[in-house]
């Protein structure tokens, strides 16, 4: 024999049905219908005869009404009805109603008692906003729910057309299109129904009957929220736009109960009514209900009507740590974790008292001490008198969440690769740290950090080294502070310190020394010793700025400030590094257009062949002649265009007036010498150099072996791999390579041995430091370049010295063998024109005596 088994009362659809049930006689017009419709702003009606439902008609069926018939409007409303009814008891559960909708394809049952007699009606909207569904629908995303096409007209449609879309699309809405999506608007069922209601003249267009302006929502919006926006705007469609603002799509409640998996609630609902009839029968079968609850993974606890534990299952012990002989017997509050305050609980047990039932997030202690977060339901069980018998506890640990949650917390407050404060913290602390400042009176400071040449690192050996670099970068600043001050990092190699409070400007000059000091010690990481230094900007409030904008602009142009005095410093704000910043903006903007306006100009250095002492080449060199400056410096101006991002246009420029200026030389009849022109490293990745290198060749007709390109140690040392097949390519054109600055970055065997090089130039350092200040020559000045030209001719390859500006020093040279040398001894850089003169001289008299 089967038992049939009890069904909570808050589970049937009795408890959510609306006993208003709008009815009408079968004999009823059509226009009356409508009009009692629109006026109580019901979505259908039910058709009584002798107080039996006999039939339905709802806002769809509207749309089958010829508008253009006025007979149409006199029909009785049996005549095109819905027969036979939709109806269910009103004892059906919840999740059965919601199977049943889903199932049938109905938006409204008649609810019925056991005798036939309706007694009310229940609907989709019915079901989802009051069957206790949140904790779907929070979890769930808007665009989720969308599971059928967009129906949109446009809003000239003729309306009849319109609406004849809706019943073929079998939809009850659609989206009328406007000029732009701020004036799209939408149609439904019910417009048409309020347009028959109405007695008025049939629109010509469907835009005119249009609600506007369609309310949105976007697509990763949650739909628990928009099921309460619907409910409060009293709606039952939005619009689904993206993140540009496009519409998607259109989302009900139709769409909203079809996305929610009702085999699943209907599973629950079946665990929780076998759950409940266990504990309401516990007294008589305390073993049966033990079975039941013992297999849940959930913690479960039962409570007598005097709040002391009665049963736990395993689930429970396993999360807090309790046996069961632990706490039976005792007060849910040994678990107290001590985070919530006594109104928490009183409202907790208000709840209980009001709704049979509580649920939320709560923090409770383990028996270990460890306090954790969960998600705890609990329930009043009540006797047949209406009685508190029991209350039962359904707890989840819902730790691992919480970590889940604090992780993306961390993803927007903090800097993913070093673990600090990232910008968006940082500013929030310097804001809050302000007002503080200016409540209380005191001086606080920021320090804006830069790491010096820290590109290299990357450049050279990677940004996995770089990346580690950083780690420890920011784990020495960390160590350098005081408690309560926040070091963050702002993107790439910037960090910042905030001093929230200081007594002196003193105190933040001596964090500055003593930071610099810890960032200079050498980094040990992977095998590599690694030297860095950094420049600081500090800024002081109330002096330096009042809010947080302006403290950080005057922080920043002190940190440039010290990098342009030498880096590895720190400097304090003042007002005249403004106009120095100005000057630099001013710079950059006239940088620009410096190639167009025709403000660069090249001179050309002379290189003599040791052996004969003539020239055996010129390097070509750029001046930027600005128009109100005057003659700015390559050491100014070259790092700022490196930094814009204009050294290649500038490079490309250089390269077409070396070439044009050579060709011209040999076409004077003068004797053929090599044109050598620089090629920054930034040059080198942002363009194909061969393109650039035979572009220029073919416009202005030089041979290629008369081209030299002088690239230093950092453009090899980037993506060797990449960088010999290039170079390989240039080689195959006829054009010569030399690396520039030999010996003063990364050198390396290897990379001389694999790249298809022609000459090596010995450092401009490294001659000045063959002779010391009394003209005598020093062990380890002269051995440095005696190797580097050992080395040169060992590879078959030319060693060039620059910088030679004594007769001692290319005598030495000449007499280590070097092959070519350029520097003031021989000729300052001149005008093309000026160099026509040095041709075919010896320019090295004193050197040969």
């Amino acid at each position: 024999m089967k038992v049939e088994r009890p069904v909570p009362p808050d589970q049937l659809v009795e408890r959510i049905l609306r006993r208003e049930l709008l009815s009408c006689a079968p004999d009823t017009p059509i226009l009356e219908a409508a009009t009692i419709m629109a006026e109580k702003r019901c979505s259908s009606i039910v058709i009584v005869a002798d107080g039996r439902p006999m039939g339905i008609w709802t806002e769809r069926d509207a749309l089958a009404v010829d508008l253009g018939s006025p007979d149409a409007f006199t029909k009785p409303i049996a005549s095109v009805m819905s027969t036979p009814i939709k109806t269910i008891s009103g004892t059906t559960t919840l999740g059965d109603a919601g199977m049943r909708f889903q199932l049938e394809g109905v938006r409204h049952f008649v609810v019925v008692d056991d005798a036939g007699v309706a007694i009310g009606i229940v609907s989709q909207s019915d079901v989802i906003l009051r069957h206790g569904v949140e904790h779907f629908l929070v979890l769930r995303t808007v665009r989720s729910a969308i599971n059928r096409p967009m129906v949109t007209i446009p809003a000239d449609t003729d309306l009849r057309n319109a609406i004849a879309q809706l019943r073929s699309a079998r939809t009850d809405a659609a989206v009328v299109l406007g000029a732009d999506s701020d004036s799209h608007g939408i149609v439904t069922e019910r417009d048409v129904l309020r347009l028959i209601a109405g007695r008025k003249g049939i629109p010509a267009t469907v835009g005119s009957i249009a609600s506007r302006p369609l309310i949105s929502v976007r697509h990763d919006d949650s739909l628990l929220g928009t099921r309460n926006l619907l409910e409060e705007k009293g709606i039952r469609h939005v619009g689904v736009v993206d993140d540009a603002g496009q519409l998607l799509g259109l989302l009900s409640f139709s769409d909203i109960l079809s996305t929610l998996q009702y085999e699943y609630v209907h599973r629950l609902d079946e665990a929780l009514r076998e759950r409940d009839e266990a504990l309401l029968r516990s007294r008589k079968d305390l073993n049966l209900a033990h079975k039941v609850i013992e297999a849940s993974l959930d913690g479960i606890m039962i409570l007598d009507s005097h709040n002391r534990v009665e049963f736990v299952n395993p689930a429970f012990t396993h999360m807090t740590g309790y046996a069961p002989e632990e706490i039976i017997g005792k007060t849910p509050s040994i678990l107290k974790s001590g985070r919530h305050d006594d109104a928490f609980y009183t409202h907790m047990y208000q709840t209980l008292d009001k709704q049979d039932y509580w649920q939320g997030e709560i923090w409770n202690r383990r028996k270990n001490g460890e306090i954790y977060p969960e998600w705890l339901t609990i329930n009043v069980i009540r006797d047949e008198d209406g009685s508190v018998s029991q209350y039962a506890a359904i707890f989840s640990d819902i730790t691992e969440r919480k970590k889940t949650e604090e992780r993306i917390k961390n993803l927007a407050y903090f800097d993913v690769l070093t673990g600090l404060p990232n910008r968006r913290l940082f500013l929030d602390r310097l804001q809050l740290a302000i007002a503080n400042a200016h409540r209380h009176g005191h001086l606080m400071a920021i320090m804006f950090l830069d790491l010096d040449l820290f590109k290299r690192i990357n450049d050279s050996l990677g940004h996995g080294v770089g990346d580690q670099v950083l780690v420890e970068t920011a784990a020495r600043l960390s160590h350098s502070v005081r408690e309560g001050d926040t070091v963050a990092r702002l993107g790439g190699d910037e960090f910042t310190i905030l001093l929230p409070e200081i007594e002196h400007l003193e105190d933040a000059a001596k964090l500055a020394e003593r930071v610099i000091g810890q960032v200079k010690q050498p980094f040990i990481i992977d095998d590599h010793e690694l030297y860095i230094t950094t420049s600081i900007g500090i800024g002081v409030y109330p002096e330096d700025g009042e809010t947080v904008e302006t403290l950080i602009k005057n922080a920043d142009t002190a940190m440039y400030r010290a990098k342009d005095l030498g880096r590895n410093s720190y400097q304090m704000y003042t007002p005249a590094m403004n106009a120095r910043s100005f000057e630099r903006l001013t710079m950059e903007a006239s940088l620009r257009h410096a190639v167009t306006r025709g403000e660069f100009k090249l001179v050309y250095q002379v290189k003599v062949d040791m052996d004969t002492g003539r020239m055996s080449g010129v390097e070509a060199l750029v001046r930027w002649n600005h128009p109100e400056m005057g003659l700015v410096s390559p050491a100014v101006f070259i790092p700022l265009a490196e930094d814009m991002g204009v050294i290649s246009d500038i490079g490309e420029w250089v390269l077409r007036e070396a070439c044009k200026q050579c060709k011209h030389w040999h076409d004077l009849g003068l004797p053929p010498v090599r044109i050598a022109v620089n090629v920054s490293a930034l040059q080198f990745r942002e363009t194909k150099v061969p393109d650039v290198v035979a572009r220029a060749l073919r416009d202005t007709g030089l041979p290629p072996h008369f081209l030299e390109l002088e690239l230093t140690e950092t453009v090899l040392m980037q993506r060797v791999d990449e960088v010999v097949v290039v170079l390989k390519e240039l080689r195959a054109m006829g054009v010569r390579i030399s690396i520039d600055d030999f010996g003063t970055g990364y050198s390396s065997l290897s990379y001389l041995k694999r790249m298809p090089i022609d000459a090596l130039k010995v450092d401009r350092s490294f001659v000045n430091d063959i002779f010391d200040e009394e003209d005598k020559v020093t062990e380890e000045g002269a051995e440095i370049v005696s190797t580097i030209i050992s080395l040169a001719h060992n590879l078959k390859l030319k060693a060039i010295a620059e910088g030679v500006e004594t007769p001692a020093q290319a005598a030495f040279l000449q007499s280590k063998g070097c092959d070519e040398v350029q520097g003031f001894l021989i000729s300052r850089p001149v005008s093309g024109e000026d160099l026509i003169s040095l041709f075919d001289r010896d320019l090295l008299p004193e050197a040969q005596e």
